[in-house]
């Protein structure tokens, strides 16, 4: 499971109703798969060894991409989904029996705003560091990276009078948001080439990245050391040593004081 699902599967309460299986960072020649070590496990429900296996059977003979996350249906015995958007939406919107009632992170009245701003954040920032990164041409980077930044500069500006991206709740935009974010420093900047402004040097994301990772759906979901492992060790296009750098040195838990802020209704 990716971490967007595995952020709102916490925020909804639904641990002891999905259950999770963590592949090995470190992707090889035989795609995602499931090892014994730190924060990863084997698979318990199927006892695969890749995720590979999962997809050929659920379609016998099956040759396409490899992603994660996928939602496998036990009682199926079969993946249902392997597409991150639908998946966190139908937890938000079909898990309602089992869901905490105190998270209600896709509120009808906010799915317009919540659905545009996902689909700016999507292109310009959560593929929009790829699209930095793996350019081919220096105008395919130049238009990538500046669509980046300018969508980051307007986020810093909406987060200066508000808690979160739509007011004082948590919402779908905000976990989308979050994962990009928690690898900005430590990845984006140096191995994509994203760097004209760091994460840490803006006065009102980096708060809120720190306000998002002090929630405990945020924190006990990232792994740092797996970020770096996975990035600077499976794209040897970009890293053909897999040298996993040494920093950089963030202060997270550094005070943000994000709570005071009362914030407006979407815009």
């Amino acid at each position: 499971m990716g971490p967007p699902l595995a952020i709102v599967r916490a925020l909804l309460g639904l641990e002891d109703v999905v259950s999770m299986s963590v592949v090995d960072p470190v992707r090889d020649g035989r795609g995602w798969a499931f090892r014994d070590g730190p924060g990863y496990t084997p698979d318990p429900v199927n006892g695969f060894t890749l995720l590979r296996d999962a997809y050929q059977a659920t379609e016998p003979g099956y040759d396409g991409h490899v992603s994660v996350p996928v939602l496998w249906d036990k009682n199926a015995g079969r993946i249902v989904s392997n597409n991150f958007p639908d998946i966190t939406i139908d937890l938000e919107t079909q898990f309602g029996h089992w869901a905490s009632p105190a998270s209600d992170l896709y509120p009808a009245a906010l799915r317009p705003e919540i659905d545009a701003l996902n689909e700016r954040v999507y292109a310009t920032v959560n593929n929009g560091v790829y699209r930095c990164g793996f350019a081919t041409s220096q105008e395919a980077y130049d238009s990538a990276v500046a669509s980046l930044f300018a969508t980051l500069d307007d986020l810093d500006q909406r987060l200066a009078t508000r808690r979160y991206l739509f007011g004082d709740s948590l919402t779908e935009a905000d976990v989308r948001l979050w994962v990009t974010l928690a690898r900005f420093d430590a990845v984006y900047v140096t191995h994509f080439k994203a760097n004209l402004r760091r994460l840490a040097d803006y006065p009102h994301l980096w708060p809120y990245a720190r306000d998002l990772y002090s929630i405990p759906a945020f924190r006990g979901t990232t792994n740092f050391d797996h970020i770096k492992r996975h990035y600077y060790g499976t794209h040897p296009q970009l890293n053909p040593l897999r040298i996993v750098p040494a920093g950089p040195i963030l202060d997270w838990d550094a005070p943000q004081q994000r709570a005071a802020l009362a914030g407006p209704g979407p815009r």
